[in-house]
């Protein structure tokens, strides 16, 4: 069983509630639920409206959009520390998202009724909440547009910055098939650009791991279709 002071000291961590007094947030240790997540759980599904605000402690949970061909899009990859679920929180649908563990992990969970008390008494946090919205729903349209209007070069390229800026240098822990699922193409596509950007000297490929050796290359190239 995990203890209290873990669960308070995990969220005086977290951005959403920085300037929050930790005694203030000690009152939610009877209602805080932290719990593991197996590879594969699915915490919320498109049109769900769940009662729930998950934090992100420790594994990375994906976001995802399906086609009508059932075919994947990636729009983010959670790493610890994030805040999901947030929509629910104000009473809207999680639209066409999936969220679900990429491995095994551990959660906060934060019913609605104390994160809408959290809301009423610190109403700065809704400021956060807006910024993870605004954010989230951004980056589905630029993902959107970049598949509609960009080839796969250009968007293999803007997608392996957005994994370094996030990451750090070399990419790591991402197979060819979630590069495809990131930027909505096949596996076989992915292998063949990658392996023309290995051959044009702007990344090395290892198991898992994909080292970016001419970044400012990468950057003209994701920049091709805007020009």
């Amino acid at each position: 069983m995990t203890n209290p002071k873990t669960k308070i000291a995990y969220l005086t961590e977290n951005e959403l509630f920085h300037g929050i007094p930790r005694e203030e947030l000690a009152e939610f240790e009877r209602t805080l639920a932290m719990t593991a997540c197996q590879r594969g759980r699915l915490f919320y599904m498109p049109g769900e409206t769940g009662e729930a605000l998950f934090i992100l402690k420790e594994g990375r949970v994906q976001l995802y959009r399906l086609s009508a061909e059932g075919k994947k899009l990636i729009i983010d990859i959670l790493e610890p520390g994030t805040v999901f679920g947030e929509m629910t929180v104000i009473g809207q649908g999680m639209y066409e998202t999936f969220a679900e563990a990429l491995e095994p992990g551990l959660i906060c969970v934060m019913s609605r009724s104390d994160v809408e008390r959290l809301l009423q008494r610190h109403p700065h946090i809704t400021l956060h909440l807006l910024h993870i919205v605004g954010r989230r729903l951004l980056e589905s349209q630029k993902r959107l547009t970049e598949l509609s209007f960009m080839d796969v070069s250009t968007r293999l390229a803007a997608q392996l910055l957005r994994l370094q800026e996030k990451g750090g240098n070399p990419i790591m822990g991402f197979s060819h098939q979630d590069l495809a699922d990131f930027i909505g193409t096949y596996r076989e596509t992915i292998t063949h650009t990658l392996n023309q950007f290995k051959h044009q000297g702007i990344i090395d490929i290892q198991r898992k791991e994909i080292v970016i050796l001419d970044p400012l290359a990468l950057e003209r190239i994701s920049r091709t279709d805007e020009e």
